[in-house]
């Protein structure tokens, strides 16, 4: 009997692309051309305008799909396309995304973890991240909601005597835990 291994597959990303219709693929009966030196030629048929760009070797690429009727260019597909990808590796590496931290307190904290945590949260927010900050409370400590709510209160206070920050969610109690997201203060 033979035997089966299940496990992972391997995780293929596939980049979205952007896909121009180039030549023989342009479906649309008319368009409106434009040389390879910015100078409009008019609406053409879609068969006259590949016919022209097979005369000036270069490809007949629609650049404009949505517009009515959809623009073509006369140009190197290649070369438009890696200046494409170009723009789009660009974009992505000037975006960056402000992610969300994480740090727990309880209400038996002692000084100096809270010491520690007021650390890490002044890192992160100079980093630009987000930051939650949770007061745990279990069982009994439930009864006492006003501790867990002071020792939120003065982790806030501590921590704004060290950078300036500003809230996104205000001070909320959700279940038996309080919670606060803030955020680094640019004004």
């Amino acid at each position: 009997m033979k035997r089966i291994k299940f496990g992972r597959r391997p995780l293929i990303k596939l980049l979205p692309q952007e896909i121009y219709p180039v030549n023989e693929k342009i479906r649309e009966p008319e368009l409106r051309v434009i040389d390879e030196n910015s100078q409009m030629l008019g609406v053409l048929p879609t068969a006259q305008a590949l016919q022209m760009a097979k005369e000036r070797e270069l490809d007949l690429v629609v650049v404009s799909p949505k517009a009515q009727p959809p623009v073509a260019k006369f140009l190197s597909y290649s070369s438009y396309k890696y200046q494409k990808e170009k723009e789009a590796r660009k974009q992505k590496a000037l975006q960056k995304s402000a992610e969300m931290k994480e740090i727990r307190l309880s209400p038996r904290i002692g000084r100096h973890d809270l010491d520690i945590r007021l650390k890490q949260a002044e890192k992160f927010i100079q980093r630009g991240d987000k930051v939650v900050i949770i007061v745990m409370m279990k069982g009994r400590e439930k009864q006492h909601a006003d501790l867990g709510r002071q020792i939120l209160e003065t982790f806030i206070r501590d921590l704004s005597q060290l950078i300036k920050v500003k809230f996104e969610q205000e001070i909320k109690r959700q279940g038996g835990n309080f919670s606060a997201i803030i955020l680094a203060d640019k004004s």
